[in-house]
């Protein structure tokens, strides 16, 4: 039980806390129990020791510190409790005063959560992009679709042009001599990808397939050492010349990539909308990261390190995570890339200090601003979570503490009012283009806009 909370440090407490001697008792009996079977004494089979004959061949405080070890977490855990505090690390300089029949005194302290102040979290300004979508826009995506649409098809009727994908065969040679990893067959190599050394590419343009010439060319001085900066003939034969065939931009081809658009001007106005949106959500995060920045800036106060240590722990664990989803351990990630845990840790120092008071302003704010979950709240995104998840309601909610759901919300509310009293500014302005040039923009941009609405 706990006897007394007092704070001796910043940020610490110091807590007295006791066990009684039933308690007590009754630890070092189980300690005994899961022992006995271990002990062995001269005069008794091994397991067969009893208790007190242990105690006084041993000593009587023999099973002690094995006692002390069940009790230890719940004791702690409910002083903690019942002191009111809130830790961020682990009890530390555990002092056992006393410790016998009588029960346990003992003392140690905690690193508890520190007071802080925000200076300022209303009002606060950032840059906000406006959101414009224009014909350009449009044009680009419309591209992309029709990338992605493209069919591969065989070309015969001419030599490789950029942008083909010519089916090669090639070995390399240097002083006449062939080197490793420079064979390949039926190599498909997009002409202006940029795979290759520089100078390959270009010398495939202009063949056909089934001719066989010789590429020259000569390793960068970044290379492999043993090929740095040395010339080399590539033996080189055209198998075949493959090309992208992009669809025609019609309405036949809006109702092939969408399930709504019937016409291409339909599709194009859906593009436009998808993007504004898009845009939109892009603008809004940026801004209420610009804010937050400014937030976990604006914090007052001596925190632990401790909050820093464990918020760096977090996210080596959430990495760790990531990594076995990939198939690879940290240390093998550590291996390949020459970095050691010190340096992981320090890698990712800053960014957990910020972390660390972003979410110390957040509570605060949340405080100060009265902000609070309702059970209507909590239920609604009990059920929004079970939808993403495609699980049970009551399955989710014996996973999910409430508490734990009802600060995520409270959070989140917080943080939405730093956004709904921030100030958006306009991002600072390029360079300005020349009046010609701008004029001449506007204008192709205006005529595609009217040449989109009279399609319409």
């Amino acid at each position: 039980m706990l006897k007394s909370a007092n704070k001796t440090e910043t940020n610490t407490y110091t807590l007295e806390v006791s066990i009684s001697g039933e308690d007590f008792k009754a630890a070092v009996v189980k300690a005994y129990n899961k022992q006995k079977g271990k002990i062995s004494i001269p005069g008794f089979r091994k397991g067969k020791v009893p208790m007190q004959m242990v105690e006084r061949y041993y000593g009587k405080g023999v099973f002690y510190e094995d006692a002390l070890d069940i009790l230890y977490p719940d004791v702690v855990g409910d002083a903690i409790k019942e002191s009111g505090i809130e830790a961020v690390s682990a009890p530390y300089d555990v002092d056992v005063k006393e410790i016998g029949d009588n029960g346990v005194e003992m003392t140690m302290k905690v690193t508890v959560k520190p007071e802080i102040e925000v200076s300022e979290y209303k009002g606060l300004k950032a840059e906000k992009a406006d959101v414009t979508v224009s014909a350009a826009d449009v044009k680009k995506e419309l591209e992309a679709l029709q990338e992605r649409n493209a069919r591969i098809i065989t070309v015969e009727d001419r030599a490789v042009v950029k942008d083909d994908i010519a089916v090669i065969d090639f070995e390399g040679f240097v002083d006449g001599v062939a080197f490793e990893g420079g064979k390949g067959e039926n190599f498909e190599l997009t002409i202006g990808s940029g795979q290759f050394i520089p100078g390959f590419e270009d010398q495939i343009i202009g063949h056909n397939a089934g001719d066989e010439f010789d590429v020259n060319v000569t390793f960068p001085t970044e290379y492999t050492p043993e090929l740095a900066g040395k010339a080399a003939v590539f033996k080189v034969k055209v198998n075949e010349i493959k090309a992208k065939e992009l669809p025609e931009l019609d309405d036949e081809f809006a109702k092939d990539v969408s399930d709504e658009a019937e016409t291409l001007a339909a599709l194009k106005k859906s593009i436009k909308a998808d993007l504004t949106k898009k845009k939109k959500e892009e603008a809004d995060k940026d801004f209420e990261s610009a804010l937050l920045e400014q937030l976990s800036a604006n914090v007052q106060g001596e925190i632990p390190e401790v909050m820093y240590d464990n918020k760096v722990e977090d996210e080596i664990n959430a990495f760790s995570q990531r990594l076995a989803g990939q198939g690879m351990s940290l240390d093998m990630y550590m291996q390949y890339t020459g970095m050691n845990m010190d340096a992981l840790k320090a890698s990712l120092r800053e960014n957990a200090e910020k972390q660390v008071k972003l979410m110390l302003a957040v509570e605060k704010i949340a405080k100060l601003e009265n902000i609070e979950a309702s059970e209507e709240e909590v239920e609604a995104k009990f059920a929004e979570m079970a939808e993403m998840y495609k699980m049970e309601l009551d399955q989710l909610k014996s996973i999910i503490p409430v508490n734990d759901l009802k600060t995520d919300i409270i959070n989140g509310k917080a943080v939405q009012f730093v956004v709904d009293n921030a100030v958006a500014v306009a991002p600072e302005k390029p360079a300005k283009k020349t009046a010609a040039k701008k004029t001449a923009k506007k204008a192709e941009e205006k005529a595609e806009e009217k040449a989109e609405e009279a399609a319409e």
